[in-house]
């Protein structure tokens, strides 16, 4: 039997109840598709899930900027970490927003015709690099909220879907073809070029305070900051040792994505938590049923596995958010970091 999850078996959508039915609900009202694998894929963890949907809503959907703008930045950051099931969705989206020619000409790899918008692509492309990207902003500073959140909020998802879902967005593919990308996008318009109230998605969320300083006082903020709490709970899977090394890695980590060979996470016979936690900060695209396999015994449920894969991936956004939110300078030269090969390898030696 075909499934749209890897390593998982999320609860059927329609027996969700509470805060789960909650979010499936905002999400067929603002996002309009109600239970997508995106989110679903979340869904044995109540809070984690709110908290993910609560960041893309208030950023990209009813956060200040303008919706071509966010979804050309969540494309950028979606294909710098090498989502193929985000860089469609997006496309699609951008079809929604009534710009076709633009989303067919990102869909061909060219850039914007529009400067402001080539600029805000190459600026999301390069997020994934902390050092890489440095005030002034390609946006009015106040729309800062809403683009950052957009940013960070799919430097989330992306890993979380590289991780726990599969490649095609629709059946066989086909949201390759013109056609079906710009009926997929005419389907969601009115729905998109919607205004949505800001805030809304804040009463799914268990206290989370105001947030980091860039996000203004707007929900934003909140929302970031009940994403880092649910997200940073999972550490709590791996050893102190484990941990410290996570944390080490990925602060060592300059953005790119690891070789192949050598192999430059722990060995999974070792310490199989850490090999998660950092496979899904840096390439969750590369986790195996092998990997997922040697950390799981019977006390790891769907709900740990979730939990694990969430801390690496927002290890990896905390790292991100540093430097997309660093003072204006640019410095004269980027430092070279550690690379996770020499920080993971020396760890295991």
């Amino acid at each position: 039997m075909t499934t749209r999850f890897r390593h998982t078996a999320p609860p059927p959508p329609k027996a969700a109840t509470g805060r789960v039915a909650e979010v499936y609900a905002q999400l067929a009202r603002d996002f309009g598709i109600a239970e997508p694998p995106t989110f679903v894929a979340l869904s044995s963890a109540p809070a984690l899930l709110a908290a993910a949907w609560a960041l893309m809503r208030e950023s990209l959907i009813a956060g200040p900027g303008d919706r071509t703008g966010k979804e050309i930045a969540a494309l950028g950051v979606s294909a710098a970490n090498k989502c193929p099931y985000c860089v469609d969705a997006h496309t699609v989206l951008l079809h929604a927003t009534g710009d076709h020619a633009l989303a067919e000409r990102l869909a061909r790899g060219a850039e914007p015709e529009d400067e402001r918008h080539a600029r805000v692509l190459d600026w999301a492309r390069r997020s994934r690099e902390p050092e890489a990207v440095r005030e002034p902003y390609p946006f009015p500073r106040e729309e800062a909220p809403g683009y950052l959140g957009t940013v960070l909020a799919f430097q989330f998802i992306n890993r979380v879907v590289s991780s726990l879902v599969t490649e095609n967005l629709l059946p066989a593919d086909v949201q390759r073809l013109r056609p079906v990308r710009s009926l997929a996008g005419r389907s969601l318009s009115r729905t998109v070029r919607r205004d949505a109230a800001p805030g809304a998605a804040l009463n799914l969320l268990d206290d989370p305070g105001p947030g980091p300083q860039w996000a203004a006082g707007t929900p934003v903020g909140p929302a970031y900051a009940a994403l880092r709490t649910a997200a940073l709970s999972g550490a709590g899977l791996l050893d102190t040792d484990d941990q410290a090394l996570v944390r080490r890695t990925v602060d060592a980590w300059g953005g790119a994505h690891p070789p192949l060979v050598p192999d430059p996470f722990p060995d999974r016979r070792t310490r199989p938590g850490a090999r998660l936690a950092l496979l899904a900060a840096c390439a969750p695209y590369r986790i195996t049923d092998a990997d997922v396999a040697a950390w799981r015994g019977p006390e790891h449920t769907d709900h740990c596995l979730v939990h694990l894969v969430a801390y690496g991936a927002f290890a990896a956004v905390d790292r991100v958010e540093r430097g997309l939110s660093a003072p204006a300078a640019r410095p004269a030269h980027r430092p070279t970091a550690p690379s996770i090969t020499r920080s993971a390898a020396k760890e295991t030696s």
